[in-house]
Order: C-alpha cells, then sequence, then structure tokens
C-alpha cells in the first residue's frame, strides 16, 4: 500500500510564499513516494490541530506542517497524545522558525525544506514537552519577559520583529513585581521570588542560539532557566548577556537540567501565565514533564545550509541594538 502524506499549511504565512510553491511541494512529497494531499488551516480556533489529529488517526504516514511557529506547535498538539504518531515534516514560512532553525532546515526557501524529505539520512527522533494537556516543541516559558508578547500587536512585531520587544519592555517597566515560587525539578527544589522561567527544548529562543547553548534535542531532559533578578532593568542587562553567551555563571539565575519540572506560585493571588511555543497555554500551578524522543521528525542531518544558520543583517542590527539600548536604560536609571 502506498504511503500517504498531508500537507498542512497556512496561506497567510510568509507573505502569503507558500500558496505560491503548493505544487512544486506537492511534486516533491509525490516524488518520495508519498501519495500526497493538501489542507490550508482556517481562522477557526485548533484548524492545524484538528486536522493533524484526523490525519493521524485516518492513517497517514507523513504530516507536514507548512507554516510558522504557530502552526507547527498546533500539529504537534493534534499528534503528540495519540498512539498512533505520524512522521512529521516542517516547511517554515513564519517570523522566527525557532523549531527549524534549530533542525538545519532552510527557514527561507520552502522548496529546499520540502526536498530534505530525498536524503537517505533525514529522520530523527526529537523530545517535546508535556504542560499539563498541552504539548510543545521548543520553549515553555513563565513570567515578566513572557508576559510582554501578549502585549506586543503582532502587526508590530511584523514590522519591527525583535525590537518590538525591546520597545515595550522599556515601556512596561513601572508595571514590573517579582513573584515568589516554588518550583521544584527532578528532586531539587526552588523556593524565592523569580521574575521568569525558561524550559527550553532546542538552543533557539526567540531566534537567540546563545541563551540556551548546550540544548539537547533527544536526551529527555529541558535546559532550565529560573531568572531570579527582579526588576525589568536586571532582565534586559542579563538578556544583554545572554546574547553573548556570558549569562550561565550570572548569580542571578538557576541553570540547570531536569525531566520534570512544577511550578507553583506561593501567593494564591500572584498570577503566572505560562507561554508554549510563544501562545498562551494557562496558568500556573503547572507541571511539565520532557516525554524523550517522542516524535519522529524530517531534519537536516547531513549538512548545515547557510541560510538555515547565518543571521541575516536586520536581525543583527536588531541584536546589537538591544545590547547598546539595554545599556543607555542602565545609565537613565542610575542618573
Amino acid at each position: 500500500m502506498r504511503k500517504r502524506a498531508r500537507v498542512i499549511y497556512n496561506p497567510t504565512s510568509g507573505r502569503e510564499a507558500l500558496r505560491s510553491d503548493l505544487v512544486d511541494i506537492l511534486s516533491i512529497y509525490e516524488q518520495a513516494g508519498y501519495e500526497t494531499s493538501a489542507f490550508a488551516t482556517t481562522p477557526a480556533p485548533n484548524s492545524a490541530k484538528n486536522e493533524a489529529r484526523r490525519a493521524a488517526e485516518e492513517g497517514f504516514d507523513l504530516i507536514v506542517a507548512a507554516g510558522g511557529d504557530g502552526t507547527l506547535n498546533e500539529v504537534v498538539n493534534g499528534i503528540a497524545g495519540l498512539k498512533h504518531r505520524p512522521t512529521m515534516a516542517i516547511i517554515p514560512a513564519g517570523t522566527t522558525n525557532d523549531y527549524a532553525r534549530a533542525l538545519r532546515i532552510p527557514r527561507d526557501d520552502p522548496i529546499a525544506a520540502a526536498k530534505l524529505i530525498l536524503r537517505k539520512n533525514k529522520k530523527f527522533k526529537i523530545d517535546i514537552g508535556q504542560a499539563g494537556d498541552n504539548y510543545f516543541m521548543n520553549i515553555a516559558a513563565g513570567g515578566t519577559l513572557t508576559e510582554l508578547t501578549y502585549d506586543v500587536p503582532s502587526q508590530m512585531k511584523s514590522l519591527f520583529g525583535y525590537a518590538a520587544y525591546f520597545a515595550k519592555g522599556a515601556e512596561l517597566l513601572p508595571r514590573v513585581k517579582p513573584v515568589d515560587v516554588d518550583i521544584k525539578y527532578d528532586g531539587q527544589e526552588y523556593r524565592g521570588h523569580a521574575s521568569t522561567l525558561f524550559l527550553a527544548l532546542t538552543n533557539s529562543v526567540g531566534g537567540f542560539e546563545q541563551i540556551v547553548p548546550d540544548a539537547s534535542l533527544d536526551d529527555g531532559k529541558f535546559t532550565m532557566i529560573i531568572v531570579k533578578k527582579n526588576s525589568l532593568i536586571d532582565m534586559l542587562s542579563l538578556m544583554a548577556k545572554a546574547l553573548q553567551g556570558k549569562h550561565i555563571g550570572d548569580p542571578g539565575i538557576i541553570y540547570a537540567k531536569a525531566t520534570d519540572v512544577e511550578v507553583t506560585p506561593l501567593n494564591k493571588d500572584d498570577r503566572i501565565m505560562i507561554n508554549l511555543d510563544g501562545e498562551y497555554g494557562g496558568d500556573a500551578p503547572m507541571k511539565f514533564h520532557d516525554l524523550k524522543q517522542h516524535l519522529e521528525v524530517i531534519a537536516n542531518l547531513d549538512e548545515i545550509p547557510d541560510d538555515a544558520i547565518t543571521e541575516s543583517p536586520d536581525f543583527k542590527r536588531v541584536e546589537k541594538d538591544f545590547v547598546e539600548g539595554v545599556g543607555k536604560i542602565n545609565q537613565d536609571q542610575e542618573m
């Protein structure tokens, strides 16, 4: 019986580039031996998630998530809880494409990303995270910095990228306050102030690769960062260090590996919103578990293409402006 593939694509991602490449993409998967069909997501809630689950339950062998990180997250949530989990391929077409960056999948060429299916050495089993009833592929986070993502308008993010988060962070300085938390992780415990918590499965967080440089895709452990510092000024300064890979030994953070993490606010009036792969995933208390090698994906295992690791001039400019901006805020605060 011939294998079947379902391409689940977001027609609005990547300035609608996927739509024009769709015929060629389908042809590539047909060439690889898959009877291939496509599904365009709609604005309805969980459109990609529901279609991924339906295709998996009908026995499809390959599901292709074509779109941004949001589309990818929905597809993962559609298949992760099933007994039969099809192999997954990724065709990135969003703004950040964190997971495609981690798997060294071409991020600016949908045709090149699809052609990975034609390689012999292409399948790889990766960890995913579980948070309550939800799943995530890249990062779970909670606290002040992650709450900025909810306040930055999507249009602003599209136009200004990472600079939008910096601008919004400066605006929210007066509203920052620490939260007292209890964080249990693999038999250890931290009780005290925490401004931000990261649980990373890859080394790409918002496009920055130095925040968790030693993250592994398949070792069954999150890379956990607890930011103990209380003010946004301190956190922005720490982020500036992180962009240069100089944050791991900072006394203001806890940096550890963990399979199971439980986060509970110590004050019942404190709200800790949890962000899963860039989307709101509920409030703490919440338990997290790393599901080791839970999904099989198509990855670029043979080589690392230049367009998967080379940062654009715009990205480097924003990174430079971020570090300089943090220094300016610190100077203003000291005056």
